[in-house]
């Protein structure tokens, strides 16, 4: 038996899709953006909000959020004075569920 066969594997994915996943893993290799992932896995918070909770300044929380969004992981929404962010790719629920069972 085949370890494709013992384990299940799905065929091998093609090169477009091995670079959207290379960009997708990149984008949320960083200790902080796996945190807001894991938030955002929760509910929508904003800046703020995620800043105070992965201990690191709200400047610092935009840049990580834009690279997030610019990615198409988050999605965000105003609602008067406050952007909300959320996780658009639910996939990356899945994946993150994945990462934590593992560590």
């Amino acid at each position: 038996m085949s370890a494709m066969e013992e384990f299940g594997f799905n065929p091998l994915l093609d090169s477009r899709h091995l670079e959207k996943a290379s960009d997708c893993l990149r984008t949320i290799a960083h200790p902080v953006r796996l945190r807001m992932v894991q938030l955002l896995m929760r509910g929508r918070y904003n800046v703020g909000e995620l800043a105070k909770s992965c201990g690191v300044q709200n400047h610092m929380a935009s840049e990580h959020l834009r690279l997030m969004q610019r990615a198409g992981l988050l999605m965000s929404r105003r609602e008067g004075r406050m952007i909300y962010y959320s996780i658009r790719q639910k996939s990356l629920v899945g994946l993150m569920e994945r990462v934590e069972s593992m560590y």
